[in-house]
């Protein structure tokens, strides 16, 4: 298992043919308290770079991007009825949504932990 990270402030957890995504820590930072989340449709394919939700804080809202080509295999529930936790758990309980990868060579192209703290920096 891989956590990848994208320009968008997304992260991707990818195992085996599905991929976890959620925002990432810097992203909720800049964002503040998380009071809405628009989530994609289950069943839905979206191609990498999509906007594929829509998460709203105090302080602004922000589109959700897909960051892999795939489908909505499934949609956290959780966050929906309770958006912040986004913010008190972006990397684990606070994640938005999973995809079954249509193009797993996309992953590669995403950036790891070091070079995505580094852009984020």
């Amino acid at each position: 298992m891989s956590i990848k990270y994208t320009e968008d402030h997304e992260w991707v957890k990818v195992e085996g043919d599905i991929a976890t995504v959620g925002i990432t820590q810097h992203a909720q930072d800049a964002l503040g308290d998380v009071v809405f989340v628009e989530l994609p449709e289950i069943g839905k394919t979206y191609a990498q770079k999509d906007t594929a939700g829509v998460v709203e804080s105090v302080k602004a809202a922000a589109d959700v991007y897909m960051p892999v080509t795939g489908e909505v295999v499934e949609v956290n529930q959780a966050l929906a009825d309770e958006p912040s936790l986004a913010n008190s758990d972006p990397m684990g309980a606070g994640w938005f949504f999973k995809v079954k990868l249509a193009k797993p060579d996309e992953i590669a192209a995403l950036m790891d932990e070091a070079g995505y703290n580094a852009f984020a920096a």
